[in-house]
């Protein structure tokens, strides 16, 4: 089991790194990772899972930390944002791709840690499945449903430079 780094909820870091909507780089199509493995990018994601804690996300994409680069982190658990939510093995996707979507679909709220204050109503497939390669280059294939469903579609829509 992955344990995420404990914060404090109750505070907020007006330091923190996240760009948001109106930043260039936020409309800006993301490359793929070459190697996974690189060192740099190892620690970006530990960042990356970090950062989405303290800002209580359950997800999170690398072009929202300043990298035009496709790396997505899923990590579903309920937080003051999201007190109803599932909880879920952190998950890391490396270039990933979303390869089936229910015809069934369903309005849900969602929110942008990019786009502060703001929450939306949208309309997402109620259930994916996704291909990736995981932290370590390993091929990977899941399939979600419901509120993980959402998250991910959401988190991979950043990445198409796409805030929502």
């Amino acid at each position: 089991m992955v344990d995420l780094p404990s914060t404090d909820l109750s505070s907020t870091d007006s330091s923190s790194p996240l760009i948001t909507l109106g930043h260039p780089l936020l409309r800006e199509r993301s490359r793929p990772i070459e190697d996974p493995n690189d060192p740099d990018l190892q620690r970006f994601i530990d960042q990356m899972l970090k950062v989405m804690v303290e800002a209580n996300g359950v997800g999170i994409a690398a072009p929202q930390l300043g990298r035009a680069q496709r790396v997505i982190v899923v990590a579903s658990r309920p937080n003051p944002r999201y007190p109803d939510a599932p909880l879920m093995e952190p998950t890391v996707m490396l270039n990933p791709d979303l390869v089936a979507a229910s015809h069934a679909r369903e309005k849900g709220w969602e929110g942008c840690l990019s786009v502060p204050g703001t929450r939306g109503q949208v309309t997402r497939s109620c259930a994916v499945e996704v291909t990736y390669l995981d932290r370590w280059g390993q091929p990977q294939q899941r399939a979600w449903q419901g509120f993980i469903a959402r998250i991910s579609s959401t988190s991979m829509t950043i990445w198409r430079a796409r805030s929502f």
